[in-house]
């Protein structure tokens, strides 16, 4: 199956669509506040949220506690009071031991499909262990990530009697677009790239 040809955005209204106001729980891996602000405004109505800030690969660790201040910053805005955060250890060597060998390959290389892997495969585990019946991330919101790559990993990790990955290209439909008008009514720091190679 050619993963590129899927509309992930179309599977997804097709879920959410299923969900008819049930709201379950949903553990949203979250890579940074900007990113959120339009998932969560997209996904607030059709789910119980808690963000997972799992992202063993920001550096340096200033920039990792910039990027979760912020995220906390957004989350203590009234309309995103009812959003949890979960927020595990920062897990560098889990980070260092993918990119062995990786270290050189530009944003959008092997190195990144590994890191999706890494952080999706971290979120899937979690939301077993706590009985989200729901997973994904917020990455898919940048025009900068291979939506194809995190939804097929996703989706392998989703298995029977285990939380589901809830497919989604959040950037589509605006998403991205809107994360910027958010931001920017949010007053969020905006950083300027993903977290392992700074420009």
């Amino acid at each position: 199956m050619d993963m590129e040809k899927i509309n992930y955005q179309k599977m997804l209204e097709k879920t959410l669509a299923q969900l008819a106001g049930t709201r379950p729980r949903l553990l949203l891996h979250a890579c940074c506040a900007p990113c959120s602000t339009a998932v969560l405004e997209r996904l607030m109505p059709h789910f119980a949220l808690t963000l997972y800030f799992y992202n063993p690969n920001i550096l340096p660790w200033s920039e990792y506690e910039k990027r979760l201040s912020e995220l906390k910053k957004l989350l203590a805005f009234p309309e995103f009071s009812s959003v949890g955060l979960l927020v595990p250890g920062r897990d560098e060597p889990a980070f260092e031991d993918i990119s062995r060998g990786a270290q050189q390959e530009p944003e959008g290389g092997a190195r990144c499909r590994a890191c999706y892997a890494l952080r999706l495969g971290r979120t899937a585990r979690t939301a077993a262990e706590l009985g989200f019946p729901y997973f994904t991330t917020t990455l898919s919101v940048s025009p900068h990530k291979n939506s194809a790559w995190l939804n097929e990993i996703g989706l392998d990790l989703s298995a029977p009697g285990g939380p589901v990955f809830l497919p989604s290209d959040f950037k589509k439909k605006n998403g991205y677009a809107r994360s910027i008008e958010l931001s920017k009514k949010y007053g969020l720091y905006r950083q300027r790239y993903c977290g392992c190679t700074p420009v």
